[in-house]
């Protein structure tokens, strides 16, 4: 048999260098990939999108050894490779870089960088200098400045992903995975995780960008794939095609109404906050919220728009002013007396604070109605089942079965279950932070439905968010913040990006004007 022909240089860069095959893979009776299909090229920034659900954090999962697939194939350089567990994928070339990075916190950046591989001296000792100077010059081959001595607790997230990426190159990954990495990241850390995608790409690393925000992959991708309901739907050169087509692509309908708000009339005041004041946090707060109006707090972040949501409802103490509901003064820091007021609060984290993450579906959205279901002080099973069920159709959830933990849910499904357990309170003020934060344009869609219809009747809403598209399709007024103080305020007429962008950095008078 002869023997094989190596590839010409040309044919080779354009071989792809790693395939997903028409990979399954099935949980019990749920089949979570149903044909899963990608294919990355050297040098690459490949966006892959789809909606909560669609089979990404799957096939993520069989890239990183986590899963096996039932059957289809990955392949790497064209052969076939099996990954049984995450060191076997590491050891292909392959490297996750999720959301949240994990790093151990009381070690220093370099010893995260190199943990597991560190460089050695006679002795088998450690050569921590050797490993401090390589970290270096790994940050500088990304073009960032980073003490490799520091300690990485306290580290932000954009830094810590910076990190991750650092110990990738450590271990020479061919193929790099951002899942969501900017879901936290303020827009110069964004910039910043771009240019050292940029140099990856042009070191010959494959980069799959897995990412909520469309305009993120047309900024930096050079191609998308598309998966709906676990399957492999279209992959296309992002310069060839437009934000609705791949939204259609996504949830296979048209998405003519992403924000779906409808005008409400608007009644009498809610709540209005007065000079509220948190030393060191924000001073002088004052706005109100009408009936059937939804105003969103805007502003960089560490403008203070959810330290100021958090004081309304309670949990963190004011130092000075007030809050008033319906007219009548709140205690300070009782989101009991919060609640009996009429008002409900979805939190920015959904995992930390706004489900207990281990309970059932069903549990979680009881959480706020223990009292009205309770019979004699006991919680009758068959009553909270009917009521999480009630709800589960009203929000369409989508889940296997009421009594699974909420962990097993998507993003977007598990912000349902948040909104269903405040809703069901039926709250006559909702404060939502980041409602449609790292959730598919699908879920988004409704979410903003959600919203519009609760103001339609009369439910006062304060929305903070982000997301100058969301802010700008979903409020009546727009409040903006800027370093713990009002810095503008614009009506739904008055509101552009221009005027909320110079607001928040600072120059409220002069965009108000």
């Amino acid at each position: 048999m002869p023997d094989a022909v190596a590839p010409t240089p040309a044919a080779d860069a354009d071989a792809p260098l790693l395939v997903v095959d028409h990979a399954t893979k099935s949980f019990g009776a749920v089949q979570a990939l149903a044909d899963g299909f990608i294919e990355l090229r050297r040098g690459e920034a490949h966006a892959l999108v789809g909606e909560n659900g669609a089979g990404k954090s799957t096939l993520v999962k069989i890239l990183a050894g986590v899963h096996r697939p039932d059957s289809g194939r990955v392949l790497i350089e064209g052969e076939e490779v099996v990954f049984d567990t995450s060191a076997q994928s590491h050891a292909a070339g392959i490297a996750i870089i999720f959301q949240e990075p994990t790093l151990f916190p009381d070690l220093t950046v370099a010893e995260n960088v190199f943990i597991g591989a560190q460089p050695l001296r006679s002795g088998r000792r450690i050569d921590r200098r050797r490993m401090r100077r390589d970290a270096e010059a790994l940050f500088g081959q990304l073009g960032i400045k980073l003490d490799p001595d520091r300690i990485a607790r306290g580290l932000s997230i954009a830094d810590q992903q910076i990190v991750e990426i650092a110990k990738a190159l450590s271990a020479e990954a061919r193929v790099i995975v951002m899942d969501e990495p900017t879901a936290a990241l303020t827009s110069a850390e964004v910039d910043r995780l771009f240019r050292v995608v940029e140099t990856l790409r042009g070191q010959g690393a494959a980069v799959l960008f897995i990412s909520h925000r469309l305009d993120e992959v047309f900024a930096l991708c050079q191609r998308v794939t598309v998966m709906r309901d676990g399957r492999h739907v279209s992959t296309e050169m992002t310069a060839g095609t437009t934000t609705q087509k791949l939204i259609h692509a996504m949830v296979g309908r048209e998405m003519d109404a992403l924000f779906p708000k409808e005008v409400a009339p608007v009644g009498a005041t809610v709540l209005k906050v007065d000079r509220l004041t948190r030393e060191g946090v924000f001073t002088d707060i004052s706005f109100s919220v009408c009936a059937g109006e939804i105003v969103a707090l805007a502003g960089l972040v560490g403008a203070g728009r959810s330290e100021v949501a958090r004081a309304i409802f309670g949990i963190d103490r004011a130092d000075a002013g007030g809050v008033e509901v319906h007219g009548r003064k709140l205690p300070p820091a009782s989101p009991n007396a919060a609640m009996a007021a009429g008002i409900g609060f979805v939190p920015e984290d959904r995992r930390q604070q706004g489900l207990v993450m281990p309970l059932s579906l069903e549990r979680n959205m009881a959480l706020a109605s223990l009292q009205r279901l309770s019979r004699f002080w006991l919680i009758p099973r068959l009553a909270e089942r009917r009521f999480a069920g009630e709800w589960a159709t009203r929000l369409q959830l989508r889940y296997g079965r009421l009594n699974d933990p909420a962990w097993t849910l998507s993003g977007g499904n598990q912000q349902k279950v948040v909104l269903a357990k405040w809703l069901a309170r039926e709250p006559s003020l909702l404060i939502v932070d980041e409602p449609t934060r790292g959730i598919d344009v699908g879920t988004k869609a409704e979410v903003h439905r959600l919203l519009s219809d609760l103001a339609n009747q009369g439910v006062a809403i304060l929305m903070i968010s982000s997301e100058l598209p969301e802010v700008l399709g979903m409020a009546d007024r727009v409040i903006v913040l800027f370093e713990g103080r009002v810095a503008g305020e614009f009506s739904r007429g008055e509101a552009d990006e221009v005027s909320i962008m110079r607001a928040a950095a600072g120059l409220g008078a002069e965009a108000a004007a």
